[in-house]
């Protein structure tokens, strides 16, 4: 694999092949086609209308179309195209299917998270990347944040002393929480449920923080909001499959139409007909199988316990963390967006899809630190915009370099880059919660993925 230089660390370069061709590809398709270094030269998903899309990406850009590879013939592109790096945005629980063929070959493999969700593939993943000398990066963007940076610096430097304990909560309002609920994420043996899917992003930057591995998990969970039961009883629900063709969804302010974005359109709406995927179900229907309010207790290695809440029906979207140290105690509170107004069909969809850019009714970011016997203070940090907070910038400029005529983001934490251990350690404290959530007892890491990380 080649690389080329940037500020004294190494940025790859060379062919490049995506597997998984939805939504979140299309930052990818973007990043790689704005850096000459790269060149995009596969494609393969089980959607060959997506696709196309993607090469319709990569000609905005002026760049040569992607060959195009059906799912069932990913062995041949890895065999065909001689790729350097592989980028894995397929749905979750068929990442492995993908990166362990890719690590056996020598690719550089780059996956979204979860790096996969459940312990036997998680073993798979792990294995082959010891046996093949392997290198597997998670996407952990939310690392990369300018606030998450800092936060690891103030600790790093001992400004509350040891970290003893944190309580971490996070929002997701009615859209983006809504979202979840809208497609394949909504059935647990696909997307391992939030506790996986979203709650890897921020049981990962508690490892990072505290510069500990998780030990012990106990949980509770519920689907306490949406679905047919809960819907009836807030009366919320609407009586329709999908938003698509439904008089009763045109208003409901829990419903997606993909015709009102042109990304969406073209991903889902027109390419439908392809595989018969319907991005755009009913929240409050009856085959959800995934939790939306959940409590979880954590303790790590090194004797801190954090206690954990995910909700994903709050008015307004964002998160508060709190560290209590032997000297001080940290606040972070971040206001992603205040509130949101409710919309219907034909009024757009601009923020439907979170992560793309900021997003309305964008509230603040405050950090505060007060010392033991102390007033307490702000703590400075740069504020950024874009993606996750600029999170994706700042990830895509540290992997692959900035796009030239434009300014590297840069952060003074040289370990924000997460490997199959980070990726294993992070998924692991889902997969513990999920299982409490079923027996009811307290979950021991080690013995769930039958080693020690």
């Amino acid at each position: 694999m080649s690389s080329s230089t940037q500020s004294g660390k190494a940025k790859l370069a060379g062919r490049v092949g995506i597997v998984g061709t939805g939504h979140r590809a299309r930052l990818y398709t973007h990043s790689i086609a704005a850096r000459p270094q790269l060149e995009l030269v596969a494609l393969c998903d089980t959607n060959s209308d997506r696709m196309e899309h993607h090469n319709g990406l990569l000609k905005e850009h002026g760049r040569s179309e992607a060959r195009k590879y059906a799912a069932e013939d990913f062995n041949k592109m890895l065999e065909d195209e001689k790729l350097d790096i592989l980028v894995v945005t397929t749905i979750d629980y068929t990442h492995d299917l993908y990166i362990v063929p890719a690590i056996k070959k020598g690719i550089k493999v780059l996956t979204e998270k979860p790096m996969t969700t459940d312990v036997e593939k998680c073993k798979e993943i792990l294995s082959a990347v010891e046996e093949n000398n392997g290198s597997v990066q998670v996407l952990f963007n939310y690392r990369y944040n300018p606030v998450h940076w800092k936060v690891a610096e103030v600790i790093a430097e001992g400004k509350i002393g040891n970290v003893k304990s944190v309580h971490f909560e996070w929002l997701l309002d009615t859209v983006h929480g809504a979202d979840y609920f809208r497609r394949w994420h909504r059935y647990k043996d696909r997307s391992g449920g939030l506790m996986v899917h979203k709650s890897s992003h921020h049981f990962d930057l508690v490892n990072f923080w505290i510069q500990s591995k998780p030990a012990s998990v106990f949980g509770m969970g519920a689907l306490s909001f949406y679905g047919t039961d809960q819907g009836k009883k807030s009366g919320w629900a609407r009586d329709y499959d999908r938003a698509r063709g439904s008089k009763e969804a045109e208003d409901d302010p829990f419903a997606i139409h993909l015709e009102d974005d042109a990304g969406l359109k073209a991903l889902y709406h027109d390419a439908e007909h392809v595989d018969n995927y319907h991005r755009d179900m009913n929240v409050f229907a009856n085959d959800i199988t995934i939790e939306d309010d959940m409590s979880v207790l954590v303790h790590y290695e090194s004797g801190v316990n954090m206690t954990y809440h995910l909700t994903a029906y709050s008015p307004w979207e964002g998160y508060r963390v709190m560290f209590n140290g032997d000297q001080g105690r940290l606040e972070v509170e971040v206001v992603e967006s205040t509130h949101r107004v409710a919309g219907k069909k034909g009024g757009g969809a601009e923020g439907v899809v979170h992560g793309e850019k900021a997003l309305k009714n964008e509230g603040h970011n405050k950090i505060t630190l007060q010392k033991l016997w102390g007033e307490k203070e702000d703590v400075p940090f740069v504020w950024a915009t874009g993606g996750h907070g600029g999170g994706d910038e700042a990830m895509l400029d540290q992997i692959f370099g900035p796009i030239p005529g434009s300014e590297e983001h840069k952060s003074p934490i040289n370990r924000l880059s997460a490997d199959q251990t980070d990726g294993a350690l992070a998924m692991a404290v889902g997969l513990a919660a999920n299982e409490s959530f079923k027996t009811g007892k307290l979950v021991q890491i080690k013995e769930l993925l039958g080693r020690q990380l």
